[in-house]
């Protein structure tokens, strides 16, 4: 089985509620075991400042998927958790998921990038990565505990609230 991270938002529509409902969603994946889930995190949205705060996290899982299928599964989740898809980048939503790693595996293809494009630089995503698997290693070979420890933690608090 493939180890794959997934990054979980949200900040619409009772946030902390999508991110436990998404999680349980990525529990019933076939083919897939549920690792663990990161502490959950409340940060300032990187679009428009007129949106509330987010709740994030990490999941991870264990998959005999493909990655494009995995996507297609976490796609699906976001659907049915009224993800609406828009023009606007960064904007809103009731869910976001983003396959941050998978396995060692670097793709970069129309429907997918892996390691995702932005993980380096985002204090929401690097935390709580790093919360789960502290001695992980990147693809590219950077440590990821040299990324945590040196990102700017502005706006992100952890939560009382665990999965």
């Amino acid at each position: 089985m493939i180890p794959a991270f997934i990054a979980l938002g949200a900040n619409l529509e009772a946030p902390l509620r999508q991110i436990q409902a998404a999680v349980e969603a990525l529990r019933q994946l076939p083919h897939s075991r549920f690792v663990a889930c990161s502490p959950l995190y409340r940060s300032t949205p990187m679009g428009p400042a007129d949106q509330p705060d987010y709740i994030n996290g990490v999941a991870w899982l264990e998959t005999d998927l493909t990655a494009h299928a995995l996507l297609d599964a976490m796609q699906r989740i976001e659907l049915d958790q009224g993800r609406v898809r828009k023009d606007e980048r960064w904007g809103p939503r009731t869910l976001d998921l983003d396959l941050l790693l998978f396995g060692n595996e670097q793709i970069n293809d129309a429907r997918l990038t892996v390691p995702h494009y932005g993980m380096k630089q985002r204090a929401f995503v690097l935390l709580p990565l790093s919360d789960l698997v502290p001695d992980l290693v990147l693809p590219c070979g950077t440590p990821l505990r040299a990324l945590a420890e040196s990102c700017d933690r502005d706006g992100l608090q952890p939560l009382a609230d665990t999965l």
